[in-house]
């Protein structure tokens, strides 16, 4: 129960009671990092805006400062409405600045609710030595990586320290009900979310497959603590709360209806069911099947043409992907499954990606030359195991490893080809992105029904089979994926698509080791 808690012997009007179930457990929830998840309708935004106005007027006073973001202003206007809604019925004096510099609630006490975008990673330097003992994400699978969230996680702390900041009257004394220095402050990461959307595939990596609904999960960073001057085991605690429609009694039938109406599966199962279990990318969740587009690992015939292709990182991933092109003769998988795609198939037989971890957008910082050595020593590994018996021919790269800005220095492409790996420049012509896309779209569904010149990915591929399915598409532009998600194997199998119908080398000058 939230009653008013500055006003003097204000009455103990009740102005929003949680319901019960997840919404009261949210309310309440004493961790540090909270997913309030699940189907849409349950209640998830009051609950959000009511857990950082249940600490207002409590003593805190400037130390309880709050933000909530969204990738888009105009996405924040329910939150705000909502807030507009119970707010002024505390009668504490609490005022919205609604000008884009402010947009910001702000109490008398000294307390603040701001309300911000954050679309990209730089946004973070808005914000970057502020100090936020409550950080709010409105629907955080919007988010294409777990970047933002991770960023702004260095800013969830408070300089408050009980014994000194509680406040005192004119003798000294605590003000507080009991004469005691107020409890220390929560510090909270409080998002909401359901499923689908860009982030998809990075929340249920992070929050959901780690633990069922309400399991606590706990972690312990050995840190010297400034307050105490002695190294300790500090405890982190994370929890998701799974919330339904049917727990909120407020809600119409008529919105209910609207969510049984939903004809895509994966979206109905996301919004009417919470479930995490679907394809929901974007780009490619209507032509996606594992079922289809994933086989077993093979070695791959004499006869059909092998190549790689490559896109280029450092700060972000690289992708390299090696292709084999079918001639319409069947081959045996490792599983013993007779596979006979159509001629001009295109399968992706390995990969290898620079990350340490997929989903974190973070690149392994190599150097051309490196990965260059790298990818000759995977193709003689490749080789003497028999899964290719011929060196693979050279495929379409970004067009990024060929440009330089000073005259005299050697492009990226230019030092690969030193240590024997050569590329075709990827077909980057106005309008190659979309037609890519549709491309790769196209050899998807002639996968699926078996018309055509198909699209696969081998059981090696786990980082295209985690990553692919959850491509974004950019919201200003449909057909266009996000550039902002981790796009870098897509982009990778986007160059083969639209190189496949070239006209290949005749000769290329290689360098492996024998």
């Amino acid at each position: 129960m939230i009653a008013p808690a500055t006003v003097e012997d204000a009455p103990p009007e009740v102005v929003w009671k949680p319901l019960p179930g997840s919404q009261a457990l949210a309310v309440a929830c004493p961790c540090n990092v909270l997913l309030y998840e699940g189907s849409r309708g349950p209640g998830k935004t009051d609950s959000q805006v009511m857990f950082f106005r249940s600490k207002v007027g409590k003593g805190y006073g400037k130390f309880w400062r709050g933000v909530i973001f969204d990738r888009e202003y105009k996405n924040l206007d329910d939150l705000i409405s909502k807030s507009e809604r119970w707010f002024p019925q505390f009668k504490d004096g609490a005022r919205f600045l609604r000008s884009k510099s402010d947009y910001k609630w702000v109490w008398p006490t000294g307390e603040e609710l701001l309300f911000r975008q954050f679309k990209k990673e730089t946004d973070y330097w808005n914000y970057h030595g502020q100090e936020f003992p409550f950080i709010g994400w409105n629907e955080l699978s919007k988010f294409p990586t777990a970047k933002p969230f991770e960023l702004m996680a260095s800013c969830n702390r408070s300089g408050f320290i009980a014994a000194e900041h509680t406040p005192k009257d004119e003798n000294g004394r605590y003000k507080t009900p009991d004469g005691k220095p107020l409890p220390e402050m929560q510090l909270i990461i409080f998002a909401t979310t359901n499923p689908y959307g860009p982030g998809h595939g990075w929340v249920k990596k992070r929050f959901i497959d780690p633990a069922d609904p309400g399991q606590i999960l706990e972690s312990f960073t050995n840190v010297y603590n400034p307050r105490t001057g002695k190294r300790e085991d500090i405890k982190r605690t994370q929890v998701r709360l799974f919330g339904s429609y049917r727990e909120n009694r407020y809600l119409p039938p008529e919105y209910v209806a609207v969510l049984e109406s939903i004809t895509d599966p994966n979206r109905r199962k996301a919004w009417l069911e919470g479930d995490w279990n679907i394809v929901a990318g974007g780009m490619f969740d209507d032509v996606w099947r594992e079922n289809v587009h994933v086989i077993d690992d093979f070695k791959v015939p004499k006869a059909w043409r092998i190549d790689r292709a490559f896109d280029w990182g450092s700060s972000h991933p690289f992708s390299v992907g090696w292709y084999a092109e079918a001639n319409g003769e069947a081959v045996t998988l490792n599983d013993g499954t007779i596979f006979q795609p159509r001629r001009g198939s295109i399968i992706r037989f390995a990969e290898w990606y620079g990350t340490q971890e997929a989903g974190t957008n973070e690149g392994l910082r190599m150097s051309g030359p490196d990965i260059a050595a790298g990818i000759m020593e995977r193709e003689m590994k490749m080789m003497k195991a028999g899964t290719i018996s011929t060196i693979p021919k050279p495929g379409p790269a970004d067009g990024q490893i060929y440009q330089t800005t000073q005259s005299d220095v050697a492009t990226i492409g230019t030092k690969m080809a030193a240590e024997g790996v050569e590329w075709i420049p990827a077909n980057k012509a106005p309008g190659s992105r979309i037609n890519g896309w549709q491309l790769v779209r196209d050899a998807m569904r002639n996968a699926a029904k078996g018309e055509g010149a198909g699209l696969y990915f081998t059981k090696s591929c786990r980082h295209a089979i985690a990553l692919i399915p959850t491509t974004p598409r950019d919201e200003e532009e449909p057909d266009d994926v996000d550039t902002l998600a981790e796009d870098h194997i897509p982009d990778e199998v986007r160059y083969k698509l639209l190189d496949a119908s070239r006209k290949w080398a005749v000769s290329i000058k290689t360098k492996h080791p024998t």
